[in-house]
């Protein structure tokens, strides 16, 4: 098959499309520069920046699938004054032009790389979401990309486009930033964290899991909503152990009462990331398991890839 693959040179797109070309496809990246740094033996083709009058038409031409991956994402500091007109713009409106042009230019199968903040921000430990639960989103990205999704399943239903939707939870893998990154920044500096007495449990995804799930996806006919996660949930504490035995460490959590990391975070202004830490949240990824998926790699060969990642990149910058 020939693949579309937008995003490509992304932090999903680069496994996506290696895995891709493993598999004996020819895979297509969609840019926007001619700079953007792709997997060898990937054609770029240029479009402009994504939104509601990008013209796909060259991009697809001669293409089968899609794998719709770029997407405006969480902007940290973002100064914008409507940013929910913004992530419509490019995450709903964007999505809808391409798939509305790749069902005109005859292209079979569209994979949609949506997000589990459709779904919402947190579940109880041992109630996991569902593909078929009612959205709750409640930021501007989750709201976009569950607009989008409605969009989709719309031109689906009207043009045959054979769709499938993808809710990862939190990507991990090597040079991943956020949350992961900021805890071994933390871990480095042998810096307690007070986080010992959170039970909680969190589905993650492994960026390598994601992206063989997405090229997996691409050939098989299964329509539908997916949650992925790796196989196994975790807790804050014991993600932070994973991660400090990467780096050849030892984790030192202080057990400090859950109610009141939470008080502090909220006087300080941080209440939403200690709820992340603090608070759970887990999938149900048995549909997808159901079509004989298995992720490649398992959780704790995936957190100790990120470590080591991180090590050797501190190593490069302390030899430069």
């Amino acid at each position: 098959m020939r693949i579309l693959v937008t995003g490509a040179s992304g932090f999903v797109g680069g496994p996506v499309c290696r895995r891709l070309l493993s598999s004996g496809h020819e895979v297509i990246a969609a840019v926007r520069r001619d700079d953007a740094f792709l997997p060898m033996d990937v054609e770029a083709r240029r479009v402009a920046e994504l939104g509601p009058n990008t013209d796909w038409r060259g991009a697809l031409k001669g293409c089968d699938g899609v794998i719709h991956l770029a997407a405006r994402a969480h902007v940290m500091r973002d100064t914008a004054t409507d940013r929910l007109t913004l992530f419509r713009r490019i995450n709903r409106d964007g999505t809808v032009r391409l798939a509305e042009q790749a069902a005109g230019a005859g292209v079979g199968r569209f994979v949609f790389v949506s997000s589990i903040k459709v779904n919402g921000e947190a579940t109880p430990a041992h109630k996991p979401f569902h593909g078929d639960d009612a959205p709750a989103p409640l930021d501007p990205y989750g709201i976009s990309k569950a607009e989008a999704e409605a969009e989709l399943a719309g031109i689906a239903t009207r043009t045959g486009l054979s769709l499938a939707v993808v809710r990862p939870p939190m990507v991990h893998g090597p040079g991943a930033k956020g949350n992961l990154a900021a805890l071994m920044r933390v871990l480095d500096k042998g810096l307690p964290l007070p986080l010992g007495a959170i039970r909680n449990r969190r589905s993650l995804v492994g960026v390598e899991n994601l992206a063989d799930a997405l090229a997996f996806l691409v050939t098989h006919p299964a329509q539908g909503r997916f949650l992925i996660r790796d196989g196994e949930d975790i807790s804050t504490p014991e993600l932070i152990r994973n991660l400090a035995e990467g780096l050849g460490r030892k984790a030192c959590l202080p057990p400090v009462p859950v109610a009141l990391l939470r008080l502090a975070a909220s006087l300080l202004g941080k209440g939403a990331a200690m709820q992340r830490l603090t608070g759970s949240l887990v999938v149900d990824d048995s549909p997808l398991r159901a079509l004989d998926w298995v992720p490649p790699v398992t959780l704790a060969d995936g957190l100790r890839a990120v470590a080591a990642a991180h090590a050797s990149s501190n190593r490069e910058v302390r030899c430069g």
